[in-house]
C-alpha cells in the first residue's frame, strides 16, 4: 500500500519557538508554579497541554495575573501598552518573544519615531500582528500604521502621507502571496521603503522551499501543526496550490487510512510550533498502513544550524 515516507528537513520546531519553551522551562525550575503566559507560548496545542500540566496558567488580560506573580510574554510578541500593563502590576516579567518579531517591532517603532507611516502585511487576528501594530502610537502628526492582508487590501489602500512610508510584514507569511503584495506597493507607492532584511523568518521561508520540493516526490502530503499556527497554515496552502492532496495533522487520530488507498509515496513536514513526538507518532501510525516494511527517508532543502540565546536574568 504505501512504499515510502518521505520527510522534509527542514521541519518542527524552530530556534524562536525551542528559546520560548527553553525560557519557561527554566523559570519554572527556578521560581516554581504557577506561573504564567500572556497568550500561548506557541501554537500548537500539545506544547500547550504539557506546560499546562506543569503549572504554567495562560492568559490573555495582564488583569488576569495577580500581584507579584511571575509573567512570560509569548513567542509572538506583546503591544508596548502590555508592556506597560505588566509592569505596573510589579511582575517579576521574561520575555519569550521570538528575536525575529522584536526585529519588526523595532523596524516599527523606529518608523513611528522618523514621522514616517507603516504599512504591516498580516493576518488581522493573529496576535504577532496585534503586538507589531501595538509598537506604533498614534499622535498628533496624523500618521498612521495600515495592515493589509491581500493583494485586493493593496490595490485599495489609501495613506495620509504616500511619499513617507515604510513596510514591515508579519514573519509567517506566505513567501509567494507577500511577493506578489510587495510588488503591487512598489507600484503604487514607489517611496515606499522596505526592511533591509526580509522580515520573514529563515524558518517560515526554509519550510516553504522544502516542501515545493517535497510535492514533486510524493503522491499526498501532511502537514503537522494547529490550525492557530500561521506557518502551518501557510504550509497547508502552498501543498493545496501544487494541486497535491494535502492534510493538516494537528493529532495522530485525524489521521484517517482511507486517505491512502492507492498511494505510494507520503511527503511529511511540520510547522515551526510542532514538536517532534508527534511527527513521530504520525511516522508510527502510517507504517502501520503498509503491507510491506515501508522506507522512511529525509529530504534535505536546507540545512539550519540557528540558535537563540535565552535571557542572562534566567
Amino acid at each position: 500500500m504505501i512504499d515510502k515516507i518521505i520527510l522534509a528537513n527542514p521541519r518542527g520546531f524552530c530556534a524562536g519557538v525551542n528559546r520560548a519553551i527553553n525560557i519557561v522551562e527554566k523559570v519554572l525550575h527556578k521560581y516554581g508554579k504557577p506561573i504564567y503566559v500572556r497568550h500561548k507560548l506557541v501554537h500548537n496545542d500539545y506544547v500547550i497541554n504539557d506546560l499546562s500540566k506543569r503549572g504554567v496558567i495562560f492568559v490573555e488580560e495582564i488583569d488576569a495575573v495577580p500581584n507579584k506573580s511571575v509573567l512570560i510574554f509569548s513567542a509572538h510578541g506583546v503591544s508596548k501598552k502590555v508592556r506597560e500593563q505588566a509592569k505596573n502590576k510589579n511582575l517579576t516579567i521574561f520575555d519569550a518573544t521570538c528575536p525575529l518579531v522584536s526585529k519588526v517591532h523595532m523596524e516599527v517603532s523606529r518608523a513611528n519615531k522618523n514621522y514616517m507611516e507603516v504599512i504591516l502585511i498580516g493576518h488581522f487576528d493573529h496576535p504577532e500582528v496585534e503586538g507589531t501594530i501595538g509598537q506604533y502610537i498614534i499622535n498628533n502628526h496624523k500618521k498612521q500604521i495600515y495592515l493589509i492582508e491581500s493583494k485586493s487590501d493593496a490595490w485599495l489602500l489609501e495613506v495620509n502621507d504616500p511619499n513617507n512610508l515604510s513596510l514591515a510584514t508579519q514573519t509567517t507569511l506566505s513567501i509567494d502571496s507577500t511577493k506578489e503584495i510587495c510588488a503591487i506597493l512598489q507600484h503604487r507607492f514607489p517611496k515606499i521603503v522596505f526592511p533591509r532584511k526580509n522580515d520573514i523568518c529563515y524558518a517560515t521561508f526554509n519550510r516553504q522551499n522544502a516542501l515545493k520540493k517535497l510535492t514533486l516526490l510524493v503522491d499526498i502530503i501532511l502537514v503537522i501543526g494547529s490550525k492557530d499556527s500561521s506557518n502551518s497554515m501557510r504550509l497547508l496552502e502552498l501543498a493545496n496550490n501544487t494541486g497535491k492532496l494535502s492534510y493538516l495533522i494537528e493529532h495522530v487520530n485525524d489521521i484517517q487510512k482511507q486517505w491512502f488507498f492507492g498511494i505510494k509515496n507520503i511527503g511529511i513536514t511540520a510547522g515551526a510550533s510542532a514538536p517532534d513526538i508527534l511527527i513521530n507518532q504520525v511516522i508510527e501510525k502510517l507504517s502501520k498502513f503498509s503491507t510491506n516494511d515501508c522506507v522512511i527517508e529525509e529530504m534535505v532543502a536546507e540545512k539550519e544550524d540557528i540558535f537563540f540565546n535565552i535571557p542572562n536574568n534566567i
